[in-house]
């Protein structure tokens, strides 16, 4: 069995156009709140959390309807297309409204800033879902942890040009009022190059007509039970559902609690500037990438629950190291660099196995359901993440997010130990072998 790394990658830019726009609303977003609008860090938090609300209903939502699409584009892609087309519409509107406010400021353009970004939202939460369960559509499950290591690269692909571009458009930090209009140009361009990709070279019928010959051939990949009533999970399975999901929650409210708030804290806490916090993130995000490939490797080897295990290992300990240097020095030093690192692949080993391992206890059918399912949790943990993170910066300490993050990352660990299904059932073959493409 040879996983299609070609048609992989392909499949990977609608991922990528996701990844290069959460990267810039994560990291703009509590700026030109706080900075342009002059809101509080825990009002600004709620406000970061409300994409994750919305998720909480559109995603399963959009991923069961796409489940039931019968397009002559697929399930898939008409999702696709509406959702970027729309969303890049609207989000060069906000940096317009930010700069009018600088210029005059008027509540009436906070209100619409507000709302024109809850349309932003809800045109993302269309799609995103659908783009996500594209891969395990077409790709036979033993070859998932693998093929989501390549959706994985492409998404961060699309989140380190970003950063890329930002650090070199905003080297210093200024003392004057940025405009962040070029940077939401450039990231809506960078969305439609990849619709295009995904629309024009990916035959989406053909493929997940292919995937349900293979799953015709192999009932035994499905965990479900017939009942009078249908399909269902068996307890043992359910159970293992459960820990996972609770495990994705926790691992979500730790990493994204800091990468929320970790702009604002790299200049409270380090004096540093946009540029040079985006450094920091570039950097794991860097670790992340060039670890992918080898961890599905290792992964498809090891199994996925071991190399999650590890991984959130990993994200805790760095956590803790950080918190530590930042109680001894309140500036930044090079050699942390080497913890942004760790910290880029120890997330990599939980997002390449995670979803292939909620999606493994489904049936093709149900794949844009289980996708929803799985952001139904990481999405809800994110709704309290901001909020709670903010707060702590603002009413604990200011060098409170390191340790929030370790506690968080610690549990999901110890959760992650009772998930007793969806691990890999085949091996992989050694080295690029495991890798091969099928053309």
């Amino acid at each position: 069995m040879k996983l299609n790394t070609k048609r992989t990658v392909l499949i990977g830019f609608a991922f990528l156009s996701i990844c290069a726009f959460w990267q810039m609303y994560d990291n703009l977003v509590p700026l030109i709140l706080t900075n342009t609008f002059h809101i509080d860090k825990t009002i600004s938090g709620a406000i970061m959390a409300a994409d994750n609300v919305l998720a909480l209903f559109l995603l399963p939502l959009f991923g069961g309807l796409s489940d039931r699409c019968g397009s002559k584009l697929g399930r898939r892609r008409p999702f696709i297309l509406f959702g970027t087309l729309a969303a890049v519409v609207l989000m060069l509107g906000l940096p317009l409204i930010a700069d009018s406010y600088h210029v005059q400021a008027a509540p009436f353009k906070l209100y619409l800033f507000i709302s024109l970004l809850g349309c932003l939202l809800v045109a993302m939460g269309t799609y995103r879902s659908p783009a996500v369960a594209l891969m395990p559509d077409v790709t036979p499950k033993p070859l998932r942890s693998k093929a989501n290591a390549i959706i994985n690269l492409m998404g961060s692909i699309g989140g380190i040009v970003y950063l890329i571009i930002t650090t070199f458009l905003y080297k210093t930090k200024s003392e004057t009022y940025i405009t962040y209009f070029p940077l939401f140009a450039i990231v809506g361009g960078i969305m439609l190059a990849a619709l295009l990709v995904v629309m024009l070279l990916v035959d989406e019928p053909r493929l997940a007509a292919q995937q349900r010959a293979y799953e015709e051939k192999h009932p035994e990949d499905n965990l479900a039970q017939q009942t009078i009533s249908g399909e269902e999970l068996p307890p043992e399975v359910k159970r293992s559902l459960a820990f996972l999901l609770a495990s994705i929650a926790l691992w979500f409210i730790s990493y994204n609690g800091v990468t929320t708030w970790f702009s604002v804290y790299a200049q409270n806490t380090w004096g540093m500037s946009l540029g040079q916090a985006n450094t920091c993130v570039t950097i794991a995000t860097a670790g992340a990438i060039v670890s992918y490939i080898p961890i599905g490797v290792v992964a498809s080897r090891v199994g996925r629950r071991r190399t999650i295990r590890a991984g959130v290992l990993m994200l805790t300990t760095c956590f803790t190291a950080a918190f530590v240097y930042t109680m001894l020095s309140d500036t930044f030093s090079p050699l942390l660099y080497a913890l942004f690192i760790l910290l880029g692949v120890g997330w990599a080993s939980i997002n390449v196995n995670s979803l292939p391992m909620v999606v493994e206890m489904c049936r093709s059918a149900d794949v844009g359901k289980f996708t929803g399912l799985y952001y139904t949790f990481s999405m809800s943990a994110q709704i309290v993440t901001p909020i709670v993170a903010g707060w702590l910066l603002d009413h604990v300490s200011s060098k409170a997010l390191f340790p929030y993050a370790a506690i968080f990352s610690l549990a999901a660990f110890l959760t992650m130990g009772m998930v007793g299904h969806g691990d890999n059932k085949v091996d992989a073959k050694r080295g690029l072998e495991a890798f091969d493409v099928d053309d």
